[in-house]
């Protein structure tokens, strides 16, 4: 427990885990396991239940958050940078928003950056450097893990209304925050939203170093997280629809 309120920043080197080592497979068996167990409960839930799970599952995250904060404040560490507006981060309140007033561009936009974001995020850990016993090590895998759950859950169940044409107001939505969060990096020095560079392992990296910017990384990985997650869905869609018989 010596290092628990440490951070990246102010750990020694040589004390965390591999990607894909066995505690990062760990997390990502607990992650799989945890979507699955609670994908057959929420079923089973009547529809009060149902809604009950959702604000349990909301107020998990963001008394996850709230526990990062305070260790970071005990240990002396915290910092602008901490601020919750990088996107897995915005989303956390996003979800607490969506279990009470639910809406198709919610709905949309949880399935097709939430999901996608917190499953990238606990595939390539930017937490690497610490080990297990520490508070933003926990925090950082629970708390995706969390973020996955709760749209995963609903999608996989029926309960998000689901649509490509939703596209257009989730890509507003997104722009509308990363305008605002761009001035303010600018302003405070940060990287809220990964807007102002990516480091290796962010998978922005690559464009980077090889087309001169990470931010044509932006469009080109949105187009294809669109198309994996509205592609399958669509085609199932189509296929189901009752062909008309001919005259």
């Amino acid at each position: 427990m010596t290092y628990f309120i440490e951070t990246s920043d102010t750990i020694p080197a040589g004390l965390g885990f591999s990607l894909f080592g066995g505690i990062h497979c760990m997390w990502l068996a607990i992650l799989v396991i945890t979507v699955i167990a609670n994908s057959i409960l929420y079923r089973k839930l009547s529809p009060k239940g149902q809604d009950r799970w959702q604000k349990i599952v909301a107020f998990l995250i963001v008394l996850d958050e709230m526990w990062k904060v305070m260790w970071l404040i005990i240990g002396g560490n915290y910092s602008v940078s901490y601020l919750p507006l990088h996107l897995c981060s915005i989303n956390i309140f996003l979800i607490l928003l969506h279990c009470f007033k639910p809406s198709k561009t919610l709905d949309n936009f949880l399935y097709t950056v939430c999901i996608p974001g917190a499953l990238a995020a606990a595939l390539f850990p930017t937490w690497t450097k610490l080990p297990v016993a520490n508070f933003m090590h926990l925090h950082s895998s629970t708390v995706h893990i969390l973020l996955v759950l709760y749209p995963a859950v609903l999608a996989i169940n029926g309960k998000l209304k689901i649509s490509w044409k939703a596209i257009p107001r989730c890509l507003g939505l997104l722009v509308l925050m990363a305008i605002p969060i761009y001035f303010l990096n600018l302003w405070l020095d940060t990287n809220f939203m990964f807007l102002m560079y990516a480091k290796s392992g962010n998978p922005l990296y690559w464009f980077g170093q090889n087309w001169g910017s990470h931010l044509w990384g932006f469009p080109v990985l949105i187009t294809a997280i669109m198309l994996v997650m509205y592609g399958p869905l669509e085609l199932i869609r189509h296929l189901r629809k009752p062909k008309t018989a001919l005259p």
